[in-house]
């Protein structure tokens, strides 16, 4: 059963709700067919701040928990559908990047 974790900055949220965060990993999944939604696990976790190179930023990072038996281009297509979903619901956020923890 695959878990999903998203971080991000809490101010992003006046722009969509967790919810909506939570809603988009499992119907960017639906395009893939790789898991059954209702097994899914989702999180989000918010930050007040992120500093790059000394500026104050928004981001999103999905780290996916996924057990063995998906090969690497079906994680890879997954996590594409899943940042382009959060690229279209969040277009003023630079940084959104996804980790597929080893």
């Amino acid at each position: 059963m695959p878990h999903f974790t998203t971080d991000c900055s809490s101010n992003i949220l006046s722009d969509a709700s967790e919810s909506k965060i939570l809603k988009a990993i499992p119907d960017a999944n639906n395009a893939t067919t790789l898991f059954v939604k209702e097994k899914i696990k989702l999180r989000v976790n918010t930050h007040k701040e992120l500093e790059v190179r000394g500026n104050k930023t928004n981001f999103i990072h999905v780290f996916g928990y996924i057990l063995e038996g998906r090969t690497a281009e079906q994680k890879a297509k997954l996590f594409k559908d899943i940042v382009g979903v959060l690229t279209a619901m969040f277009p003023a956020v630079e940084f959104i990047v996804p980790v597929l923890p080893e």
